[in-house]
């Protein structure tokens, strides 16, 4: 099964990759995917590269699901945080 997990662009890079903000940690995303996303957009995050760009309600209840999943399910965390919480 494959997670694509929200981020918002919050800094594009001069190589066409930009900053994303995951819950709160910032990831290098490829954006080959989805051409011109800008700042501020969201996008749906998979193994480093952006595969859509969603609206915000989208990327919210994503975050929120998985945010449930995770208390629950603690290996959810690697996804959310980039590492295991426990």
């Amino acid at each position: 099964m494959c997670i694509g997990i929200p981020g918002q662009i919050v800094e594009r890079l001069p190589d066409g990759s930009a900053k994303v903000d995951v819950c709160g940690i910032r990831r290098d995303v490829n954006l080959m995917l989805v051409g011109d996303a800008q700042i501020g957009q969201w996008v749906l995050v998979h193994v480093g590269f952006a595969m859509s760009i969603i609206d915000e309600a989208e990327a919210r209840d994503t975050l929120d699901a998985l945010q449930n999943m995770y208390e629950v399910e603690p290996d959810v965390g690697g996804l959310l945080f980039g590492e295991e919480r426990g």
